[in-house]
């Protein structure tokens, strides 16, 4: 198996011979890419149940809506006779095309496969009804569907395009991500208190402040963006890579290492600093681990963030 790979390996890269060290990279770019493709459909899988779970078992049977496009879609529902795993799917449709224009293509097919696979769920799979206890309902009912968006997005997709259009709208308006999907919910739940009733507003909004606890919780703030320090021997691979894969911008800093009894005898090194949002950590660790494994890595979150490339588009994979 292992020399027929190898033979596969030499054709594709049209050598007659190539070095083991190629071989084992090239190997190991495989390795990283299908273990990252089986994480993300896992985290995908598991959040269509969760929010399948939420939706059928706790929100339908009892009326109640939640925020985002998932809210519209609700809404919508109690008010025509359209079922909701075509409206989820519809509604969505624009979002998931401008997330495929601003994001990335990966993030828009993760996100089509995402949707749709809610809306089968919603079909096919029969979830019993836990309990008619409205708070009970509200509470739980948010924290399910939260937990499967949260979920989704921990896969590189959304099951709601809300996100999708704030990064849009904040960009070119310079708000906030969260304060754009608070003023859509806004809204989504003042027209549903003049539709519906006052009482099912309010509860909503309890459902709303659930789920997006959950969100926060499973991915520490879709929003935020975070501060990557990078130390490695292959430091102008990995300039290059954030550079021309992440479309972001870096800031080189002149260190040594600090192994070593006397301070003369410390190697130089080049230390990378960016910053990404949190849908590109994923993607990052996964590219520093093609070019060094054992490069050393520390994120943590940022804000107040101003100038430089971090207001620019974010990746476009071809």
């Amino acid at each position: 198996m292992g020399t027929f790979l190898n033979q596969q390996i030499r054709k594709y890269l049209g050598e007659n011979k190539v070095s083991d060290y190629i071989i084992a990279k090239q190997f190991l770019n495989l390795k990283i890419t299908v273990k990252g493709l089986i994480k993300d459909i896992i985290f995908i899988i598991v959040g269509i149940l969760a929010a399948g779970f939420g939706l059928k078992s706790f929100l339908l049977p009892n009326n109640f809506i939640d925020g985002g496009v998932t809210g519209i879609s609700l809404l919508v529902e109690e008010l025509t006779t359209y079922p909701l795993y075509i409206l989820i799917v519809v509604i969505n449709a624009p979002f998931l095309f401008l997330g495929y224009i601003q994001i990335s293509k990966s993030f828009a097919i993760k996100s089509i496969l995402a949707i749709l696979g809610l809306s089968l769920a919603l079909v096919f799979i029969e979830y019993p009804i836990i309990t008619s206890d409205k708070l009970l309902v509200a509470v739980f009912g948010g924290f399910f569907l939260g937990a499967g968006i949260g979920l989704s997005v921990r896969g590189g997709g959304v099951l709601d395009g809300t996100e999708v259009l704030a990064i849009y709208l904040s960009r070119k308006t310079g708000l906030t991500i969260g304060d754009l999907i608070f003023g859509f919910n806004i809204i989504i739940f003042s027209t549903a208190a003049y539709l519906l009733s006052i009482e099912t507003a309010l509860y909503s909004i309890l459902t709303y402040l659930a789920a997006s606890k959950t969100i926060d919780f499973i991915v520490e703030g879709v929003e935020e963006y975070i501060g990557v320090t990078v130390i490695s021997t292959h430091s102008e691979d990995l300039r290059l890579m954030i550079i021309e894969k992440l479309g972001r911008g870096v800031t080189i800093y002149e260190g040594k290492s600090g192994f070593g009894k006397r301070g003369e005898n410390l190697n130089k090194t080049d230390i990378i600093y960016s910053v990404i949002t949190r849908l590109e950590i994923s993607r990052l660790q996964n590219e520093i681990q093609k070019i060094d494994p054992n490069a050393f890595i520390v994120m943590n979150s940022v804000k107040d963030l101003k100038g430089g490339m971090i207001k620019k588009r974010q990746f476009k994979e071809k």
